[in-house]
């Protein structure tokens, strides 16, 4: 598997932007045989003290966010290999608590999922999470997944339209409709003003309703009237984030999201990804606050024992096939995966969303590992700041409510 290409050049210097770095998780980890790992706990992939303790110990390293990965399709069809999932939503429902910093963003389905209960569902966990919520959406463009709901019928895209060669209507148009979900979900989440609610008992109002809006929608695919059923979440606009492989969902993230995680190659570096990034954002006329983009790396880390190199090789030979991810694939020592991190973010990334190839034991590397690498060289901070998610990712931590007057 490709090493860091960057691991024999000079090391970067301490000058430049601080590091934005936040984790996905997945199951037992990325790798389809994480879950045999020594140190995984595959009989706790559905209790909530797992996720917890994944959540605390990427906190306990500064990390910006955890995102969680979910799907309305079983992951996989080898017996060998996890086949089961939980709500990822629910999830970072249960982290919320046990957690006071670190941003929290599950993955929620656009396609088969009602837009006003996305809409409460986000607005209520940043109420819980006290400012920390986001949500990547995400499209579900198989027959499988739409058996699930019998609503509508869906032809499963050939690999060819999934990976943007050849760009169907269908994928556009799924694509079309997340777009649409989260311009109501953002509509609803400013459907009541930020002083809306009075709780004045004396007069016994609680609302004032000239503060209610309607969102009043109608697009191609639903319509929804509002106001929601949620005041304002303490964000005003919780992070949105996106994954993107091509120019169809690049132009998603440049309508839709703050956030877009890309997966550029370790040859290549983020170039060539940026400058198509850069084109959807025009094509769409985005303008106001920039899309912020973060790549997105898949790791096993050296550990004590063997390199990662060779539990690649392991974890290969245990799954029956090698690994193959639509991201990068890094194995080395947490100093050359820094390396890699800040000649990326010199390149022109905001940020690194890595995936850990098994759990714990890659987290643990990031947080324990990597962390302090990049301390040492000035490009991470030591504590956390106030403020909410958006701050801590740098985008305005206050944001205007699209129907309040002045």
């Amino acid at each position: 598997m490709a090493q860091n290409p960057f691991a024999s050049a000079d090391r970067p210097t301490s000058e430049g932007p601080q590091l934005h770095l936040g984790v996905a998780l997945d199951g037992a980890g990325w790798h389809p045989a994480a879950w045999r790992e020594p140190h995984a706990r595959p009989r706790d992939l559905g209790a909530g003290g797992y996720w917890t303790d994944l959540a605390t110990e990427a906190e306990s390293g500064l990390l910006d966010f955890v995102s969680i990965e979910d799907s309305l399709r079983v992951p996989s069809h080898d017996v060998g290999r996890v086949r089961s999932r939980i709500d990822a939503h629910l999830i970072a429902a249960r982290i919320a608590p046990a957690t006071a910093h670190i941003g929290l963003i599950p993955t929620v389905t656009t396609t088969h999922t009602e837009p006003f209960h996305v809409s409460t569902a986000i607005a209520t966990l940043d109420y819980t999470s006290r400012g920390r919520a986001g949500w990547q959406p995400r499209v579900s463009p198989t027959a499988a997944e739409a058996a699930h709901f019998g609503r509508r019928t869906i032809v499963d895209p050939t690999s060819a339209e999934l990976a943007g060669a050849e760009p169907s209507q269908a994928l556009a148009d799924l694509f079309e409709e997340a777009a649409d979900v989260v311009e109501v979900a953002r509509g609803l989440w400013d459907s009541w003003e930020d002083d809306a609610e009075i709780r004045d008992v004396a007069t016994r109002r609680f609302i004032d309703r000239d503060k209610l809006h309607r969102t009043d929608f109608s697009g191609r695919f639903f319509s929804v009237r509002g106001p929601s059923i949620t005041p304002r979440p303490p964000q005003g606009q919780p992070v949105v984030a996106a994954l993107g492989h091509a120019p169809i969902p690049y132009e998603f993230a440049a309508r839709a999201a703050d956030l877009l995680f890309v997966t550029p190659t370790l040859a290549d570096g983020p170039a060539p990804v940026l400058a198509l990034v850069d084109e959807a954002v025009r094509r769409v006329g985005r303008d106001g606050e920039r899309l912020r983009v973060y790549a997105d790396v898949v790791v096993l880390l050296d550990g004590t024992t063997e390199s990662g190199a060779q539990r690649l090789a392991r974890l290969d030979a245990a799954a029956g096939s090698p690994f193959n991810s639509d991201a990068a694939i890094f194995t080395g020592s947490v100093d050359e995966l820094a390396d890699l991190l800040l000649v990326w973010s010199d390149a022109g990334v905001d940020g690194v969303r890595l995936r850990p190839g098994a759990l714990p034991d890659d987290l643990t590397a990031i947080t324990r590992g990597l962390v302090p690498a990049l301390q040492a060289r000035g490009r991470f901070r030591t504590e956390y700041p106030d403020g909410s998610l958006r701050a801590l990712l740098g985008l305005p931590s206050t944001v205007p409510n699209r129907y309040a007057t002045v």
